[in-house]
């Protein structure tokens, strides 16, 4: 019965983004989006405050948000804010404005460093300072999207009797529906700066990816939905050594 809930709720909350296509509006709507999602996820006693990965994943985040919003040259501010999900899914995401998910699996899983989850909180950052979800071919899709994120951490909510909604659920978000090649090489270069910028060696962000490709080489499906729209590994840690100079300045930087 609430699942039913949630999916009436979306089409409302779609055809109300798509009324309001300027930045202020969409930040104000994913906002209300979010507070819904976090609130549902409390309720089910899936927002972790007090695990020890969760106090990290705080400590980090709130270390680069100073940083994070000397980068915003949206015109808006930002209201970062960041909720650690209780799941074994790997996965991370940023809405418009700020609003933020870190997923427990993420970091337990992968045994993720502080500069690893900081590689991981830049890259999301850059996707919502470079309003790559504003920039979607249509707000149609941006919409869908959208809503595919509230679900994902609703259904995570849910419980074991949801489990295979909530990986289909990550599948379509995280793997059928990502951002373009372009946007996910644009995320990895201005989280790689903002990373340094911060404090957190950029060296760990190579490692990032190896361990995500070491995680998803059973899975043949994710491998494929990855390289027809993510750069592959190889490209992805290429571009990312040939930035390596120009990050460690201004990591050494920030140690002075």
């Amino acid at each position: 019965m609430k699942l039913t809930k949630t999916i009436l709720w979306v089409p409302t909350f779609a055809l109300m983004l798509n009324a309001c296509a300027d930045s202020a509006s969409i930040n104000q709507q994913s906002a209300s989006s979010y507070r819904q999602t976090i609130n549902q996820a409390r309720t089910k006693g899936v927002l972790d405050t007090t695990s020890v990965t969760a106090k990290r994943i705080h400590t980090v985040f709130n270390k680069m948000v100073p940083y994070a919003n000397a980068e915003n040259q949206t015109g808006q501010p930002f209201h970062w804010q960041m909720s650690v999900i209780k799941s074994k899914e790997l996965n991370a995401w940023a809405m418009p404005g700020g609003k933020m998910a870190f997923y427990t699996g993420l970091v337990d899983a992968l045994q993720l460093t502080n500069d690893e989850i900081a590689t991981v909180i830049g890259h999301e950052m850059a996707h919502a300072l470079k309003e790559h979800g504003k920039k979607k071919v249509n707000m149609g899709q941006f919409t869908d999207v959208l809503a595919q994120v509230s679900h994902i951490a609703l259904s995570t909510a849910i419980g074991s009797d949801g489990s295979a909604m909530v990986v289909g659920l990550t599948k379509d978000w995280a793997l059928d529906k990502p951002y373009s090649r372009s946007n996910e090489t644009e995320a990895d270069e201005v989280g790689l700066m903002l990373m340094a910028k911060s404090g957190f060696n950029p060296q760990a962000a190579p490692r990032v990816w190896e361990k995500m490709q070491r995680a998803s080489s059973g899975n043949q499906s994710v491998l494929a939905a990855l390289s027809s729209t993510h750069p592959n590994d190889a490209e992805r840690q290429q571009n990312l050594l040939r930035l390596m100079p120009q990050a460690m300045a201004l990591y050494n930087a920030s140690k002075k």
